[in-house]
């Protein structure tokens, strides 16, 4: 067991490295102005507020002054520095503890904001996530220690236990109903694997509304990105569960911020207190703060005084905001966080009889291991047959998931849900041939729905002879007539109160296809931009078109699958054949849309 967890340093060793180099390439010289563009900083920015918090810690609140709608990477949790643009050297680095659209706070290892920080320009950095990695090492080492059953079940030296579970509900379909008893007579594991629109997340709420229902005192719940852990945060809360989001919800709605530990605390009844005392200790600094220049002993003993009474306020405001958080934390009957924020802090210490991963499909294995450490047993969600984690050093065995590998290895813990209710039969089926065994079954209310009357669901345009030709762009690739086709295409269609999306695997396509569709309400993105979302009808644009039949990106046939999957109602493949057609995956793709009378060459328009 113990060269599993070594193999799995080694790979993520070599991923942070990788990973470092490309953020260094990306920031080395650059100016603040450069930075903002990356999505990598917020300047300039006003401080509107800064208060003492935990130690000697002060938390920052500042709020972009301009460029208030360019999107950046700044998260909650993220590793940042305050900066000046008047010196290279006036900087101090913290942590985001809260994140709005415009407004953020950061907290710094100071007492008070550094004299730099009344010159120049100020802005907000995004730093290299060290954090993370160093956690993720930190679990692995523990794994490896470790002599867990659940760990030998996760590795493959121990098969995973069982015992009958009796379970029914009337709203789930027969493959949830089995996905639930299987979770709840799992003893360490279960797998629920939910290819696109077969309500996981329904399934994943009924699962766990059922385990407090028999007992469960506190349940962890996980998933790699915020996006995730908000959405099943807000369905668990709407059924009326005690939720208790840890970290900070990325799309801020109010229903989102009272499932906050901050706003839980806020609404305690010794909150006042704190407060009261963080007033006192704030005057007491200032009043020690009047005593700058030059003074002699006295003062500089009235000074230390001043500090000293300040210090021990702030202890005692440290011990009740402990207790109010301990007291918030042990009454949530389900508390969410992403992996590494399943090692915050506040929650640091706690252990679980259950921890629920959902999109485990996307996770890193060495991110799982965090939340897993805390568990006697665990629930993996997710579709190991869409979307990998992303992987910045290749090749890599990070690109391997845990669930994969567990689906792979235990098959009796595994429950596939097979009825899917968003795609039209026939959008659906290429999918569930391919990837799912021929398993898949679409609902009644779906099966055959139509955008109008005698509309074909799924069409593939074939460009080749067109002179449709790709054109390398940087390190991606653009083919601007394909383009320029599918934005003629749209507008001659005439589609009118439906949503539409157009897909494409490289970056350089979408970036072409959002210029030209600027103005319209069509969505434009790459695969992984889309994961997790649905539109009425959605264009592909596969932009490779060679000589060489060289298809790169899309090889991975994971991404295809997510984006055919993203279509409810009508789904049109452009592409050229010609290229596409040397692979066997794509020749049969083009055939299953002969079959169904949805070929048509670009000749035809």
């Amino acid at each position: 067991m113990s060269n599993y967890f070594k193999d799995l340093l080694i790979g993520l060793a070599t991923e942070r490295a990788a990973d470092e180099a490309a953020f260094t390439n990306l920031t080395a010289g650059t100016s603040a102005a450069r930075r903002r563009e990356l999505g990598l900083a917020w300047y300039p920015i006003a401080i509107r507020n800064t208060e003492p918090t935990r130690g000697d810690y002060l938390s920052v609140e500042a709020e972009r002054t301009t460029h208030k709608d360019m999107s950046h990477q700044l998260r909650f949790g993220s590793s940042v520095a305050l900066f000046s643009n008047h010196n290279s050297a006036d900087r101090v680095n913290g942590t985001i503890t809260y994140i709005g659209s415009d407004r953020l706070k950061v907290t710094i290892l100071t007492e008070d904001l550094p004299d730099w920080a009344n010159d120049g320009k100020l802005g907000i950095d995004l730093l290299f996530d060290s954090h993370s990695y160093n956690e993720m090492q930190a679990a692995l080492k523990q794994a490896e220690k470790a002599d867990a059953h659940l760990i030998k079940v996760l590795t493959g030296s121990e098969s995973p236990k069982f015992v009958a579970a009796n379970y029914a509900n009337p709203a789930l379909n027969y493959s949830q109903v089995a996905a639930v008893s299987n979770v709840l007579g799992a003893q360490d594991l279960a797998i629920v694997h939910g290819p696109p629109g077969t309500g996981k997340t329904t399934t994943l709420v009924a699962a766990i509304t059922e385990l407090i229902k028999r007992g469960e005192p506190q349940i962890l719940v996980v998933a790699p990105s915020n996006t995730a852990v908000d959405l099943l945060s807000e369905k668990l809360s709407a059924i009326g569960l005690n939720v208790l989001r840890i970290g900070n919800p990325v799309r801020v709605t109010e229903r989102l911020q009272k499932l906050t530990l901050d706003s839980r605390m806020a609404g305690h009844d010794q909150v006042k207190e704190v407060k009261k005392l963080k007033k006192m200790a704030a005057e007491f600094k200032n009043m020690a703060h009047k005593y700058k220049r030059s003074f002699g002993k006295a003062e500089r003993e009235q000074r230390k005084a001043l500090f000293d009474e300040a210090h021990r306020i702030m202890r005692d405001a440290a011990r009740i905001e402990e207790f109010v958080s301990d007291d918030v934390i042990s009454k949530a009957q389900v508390i969410t966080a992403t992996l590494v924020g399943a090692n915050h802090y506040t929650i640091k210490k706690l252990a679980f009889n259950t921890v629920v991963m959902d999109e485990a499909g996307q996770a890193l294995e060495p991110a799982a291991w965090i939340p897993i450490l805390k568990a006697k047993r665990v629930i993996l969600a997710g579709d190991h047959l869409q979307l990998p984690p992303t992987v910045k050093s290749q090749p890599s065995m990070l690109t391997i998931t845990l669930l994969e590998k567990c689906a792979d290895l235990h098959p009796e813990a595994l429950t596939l849900l097979v009825e899917q209710y968003r795609m039209n039969i026939q959008i659906m089926g290429y999918s569930s041939l391919k990837f799912y065994s021929n398993k898949l079954t679409a609902h009644p209310l779906v099966a055959n729905r139509l955008l109008k009357a005698g509309d074909k669901p799924f069409t593939f345009i074939d460009t080749a002879g067109a002179g449709y030709e790709e054109q390398a762009e940087g390190t991606s690739i653009v083919n601007p007539e394909e383009a320029a086709f599918i934005v003629r295409h749209i507008a001659a269609m005439d589609y009118s109160v439906v949503s539409i999306a157009v897909i494409a695997p490289y970056k350089e396509q979408v970036n072409l296809l959002k210029e030209l569709l600027l103005g319209t309400t069509i969505e434009v993105n790459t695969v992984d931009g889309f994961q997790g979302q649905e539109r009425d009808v959605v264009y592909i644009s596969l932009t490779r078109s060679n000589s060489d039949s060289t298809i790169g990106f899309l090889s991975d046939y994971r991404r295809i699958n997510v984006a055919m999957t993203r279509a409810k109602l009508k789904l049109v493949l452009v592409g050229d054949s010609a290229t596409l057609g040397q692979t066997p995956f794509y020749a049969e793709l083009i055939a299953y849309v002969e079959d169904l009378g949805g070929y048509e060459s670009v000749w035809e328009y």
